[in-house]
């Protein structure tokens, strides 16, 4: 996928699409009907969509939509019946519709539009190399990111629809809601709330029907992912059984759950609909994101950001909401675990504040690590920050009051303080609206008190000035340990602690619940900055940020290994095993390099020429009995036989 890593790229591009979004009339899409005929034989979409809105400033002369560039336009009327002129925009995939007398404010008014294409699915896509529609003989799918319909205030505008599809014998809908029943050859979806209903499948066959505790699932999946679909099913059910629990009433109870496509989004969710990559789908139920997609519900359908600068509320929600599955699972050091992973992708992007997630780029590395990860671990954070019954009480009141509507981070804010019962704006000034994070150094004494225990009197220091957070300690002693929540406000704060036995340890935010650097973040930072750059084979820049993580931590196994990974691509054999052996040398951070690297070297000999070295660097990864990445099948594989070099012309 081509995505441009370097803000400062991002920065302009944005700053170029803020001057084109000024100079655009402003409209609210109250409404749609459509009318669409998709052909999987001719791999086509014809469609008549009339679009309802409201103009939003006084005497506009134009409105622009957002269009699939490979739809073409035939005719452009307005309610009248007249035609209007529309003006194509390849680079932005819109186009600007002109009107021959000025319409006026807060008058509704209508358009329709008449047009046809191909969507195989290997035309460029909107969002540049991820499929959102794709129609074929077997299997279609047309996502509202596809903007295969005309879109205005793309995922902030929500708008009704009414939605009818025409499709061939044998073929039958599923839309928002689920599956239209019928007949056919029309299927019709009614969705009178305001949302984003723009998302349809055509399928073909019954579903697999999963019921668990009352809640039924219907699943449409095809090929070798048939087999997984009743552990999908359940699992659907589970997971929104759970979250109606920690939300509140589910918009969509019975869900139901379609496979897409290679090359689509893992996941993504429609009104009531999971839509599923093939490589989301494995016998072991993927509930990160299936946990995820099903959050949307609350907060993606129900309740949405009021336009993408809020973006952090919906897809750090959903983030969040995987942690929070973890945690039932798995329990609260699965949640730990995932948000200090969490943390060290928010911290990639250290230059733009939370609450302008808009500069980035649409599904850009840079935009899931700012409105999801940091998204997530701000949310994590106001948890430990309020208390857990506070901040879920809060939760559920401002989905709530916003049920079916849009929201600001405002609104979002002063339900938390309702819940807390006092207010939380120095904390959404320090996580939403500023960007940094702080580096703490605790310098601390300990004093015998008269009273025959100990008192550790102590400072803590960090570099943002306006800081303020409540940060737990942790006294180590030579009894049970001791626990104190300080306020941090500032760039230094004082504290005392009395204890009974004798400190010998004190720790600061021991369960890494504040987001804030520390050597060892920058390090994990850095390497996950280079497997950023690497995953779009930038290798240069990726060689780079990993040479960072080595001049903080020089045996830093991961670094280390991610250095070898890119020599090999490379066919720079010698090099990898080089950097191969420094792996083994180093911290073993994590466990897993171990195991990888023994295959990675015996992968090498293999190419070599070496079968004996290759076969026991094989047997050394054998003995290690990690199973990491299914790391113990390539081992039995390449036992088997030798590893066979990839031709250069697929690299």
């Amino acid at each position: 996928m081509k995505i441009r890593l370097v803000c400062l790229a991002l920065t302009c591009m944005a700053g170029s699409l803020f001057a084109q979004e000024d100079r655009r009339s402003r409209i609210d899409v109250e409404g749609y009907v459509i009318d669409a005929q998709v052909n999987p034989d001719t791999q086509s979409l014809a469609a008549r969509v009339t679009v309802r809105f409201t103009p939003l400033d006084d005497a506009i002369n134009s409105a622009t939509f957002e269009l699939n560039n490979n739809l073409n336009i035939a005719k452009i009327v307005d309610s009248t019946g007249q035609s209007l002129t529309g003006t194509r925009n390849q680079q932005e995939n819109s186009v600007r519709v002109g009107f021959p007398s000025p319409l006026q404010k807060g008058q509704s008014t209508s358009v329709t539009f008449t047009y046809d294409g191909r969507l195989t699915g290997s035309e460029e896509s909107p969002i540049y190399g991820i499929k959102f529609a794709a129609i074929s003989p077997d299997f279609s799918f047309l996502l509202y990111p596809s903007r295969w319909f005309p879109i205005s205030g793309y995922s902030s505008d929500r708008f009704t629809a009414k939605i009818n599809v025409t499709v061939p014998a044998g073929y039958q809908v599923v839309g928002p809601t689920g599956l239209a029943f019928g007949a056919g050859p029309v299927y019709t979806f009614d969705f009178n709330k305001p949302s984003f209903p723009g998302d349809i499948a055509v399928v073909k066959g019954a579903p697999v029907k999963a019921s668990s505790n009352g809640l039924t699932t219907s699943v449409f999946f095809r090929g070798n992912e048939a087999a997984y679909a009743n552990a999908y099913g359940a699992a659907t059910a589970q997971i929104v059984e759970h979250f109606t629990g920690v939300f509140g009433l589910a918009p969509y109870a019975n869900m139901t759950v379609v496979e897409t496509v290679d090359g689509a989004p893992n996941g993504y969710a429609g009104a009531g609909v999971v839509f599923l990559s093939p490589r989301a789908i494995s016998k072991d139920v993927n509930t990160n994101v299936l946990a995820n997609q099903i959050s949307r519900q609350w907060w993606q359908i129900a309740t949405s950001p009021v336009n993408r600068n809020h973006l952090w509320l919906e897809n750090g929600m959903a983030l969040y909401s995987e942690a929070l599955w973890q945690e039932k699972e798995k329990g609260a050091a699965a949640l730990e675990q995932r948000m200090k992973d969490a943390a060290i992708t928010a911290l990639t992007v250290d230059n733009v504040p939370l609450i302008q997630t808009s500069r980035l780029e649409d599904y850009s590395p840079e935009y899931w690590a700012l409105s999801a990860s940091k998204g997530a671990v701000v949310m994590h954070m106001l948890r430990s920050t309020m208390t857990d019954d506070k901040f879920f009480k809060g939760i559920k009141l401002f989905l709530e009051q916003k049920n079916w509507q849009s929201a600001t981070t405002e609104d979002f804010r002063k339900a938390c303080e309702n819940a807390m019962g006092e207010e939380l704006q120095y904390f959404f000034i320090q996580w939403v609206q500023s960007n940094g994070a702080p580096e703490f150094k605790l310098e601390y004494t300990i004093f015998r008190t008269t009273k025959g225990g100990f008192r550790v009197q102590g400072k803590i220091s960090q570099d943002l000035d306006t800081f303020r957070m409540p940060v737990d300690l942790r006294i180590e002693t030579e009894g049970n340990p001791e626990e104190r929540r300080v306020e941090v406000m500032g760039t230094s704060s004082e504290f005392s602690v009395e204890t009974f036995g004798k400190p010998k340890k004190v720790m600061i935010d021991p369960s890494n619940k504040v987001l804030r650097l520390s050597p060892q973040v920058r390090v994990d930072v850095a390497i996950r900055r280079g497997e950023q750059f690497a995953q779009v084979s930038e290798f240069a820049d990726a060689l780079r940020e990993y040479q960072k993580a080595l001049d903080t931590q020089r045996n830093s196994s991961m670094a280390h290994y991610r250095v070898a990974e890119i020599f090999f691509l490379q066919h720079n054999y010698q090099s990898a095993a080089n950097e191969f052996r420094e792996v083994l040398n180093g911290d073993l951070q994590p466990k897993w390099t171990e195991v990888w690297t023994h295959i990675y070297l015996g992968k090498i000999f293999d190419i070599t020429g070496q079968r004996e070295r290759a076969v026991n660097e094989y047997t050394q990864a054998q003995r290690t009995r990690d199973n990491t990445q299914g790391a113990q099948d390539e081992v039995s594989k390449y036992l088997r036989q030798p590893y066979k070099e990839a031709s250069r012309e697929a690299v």
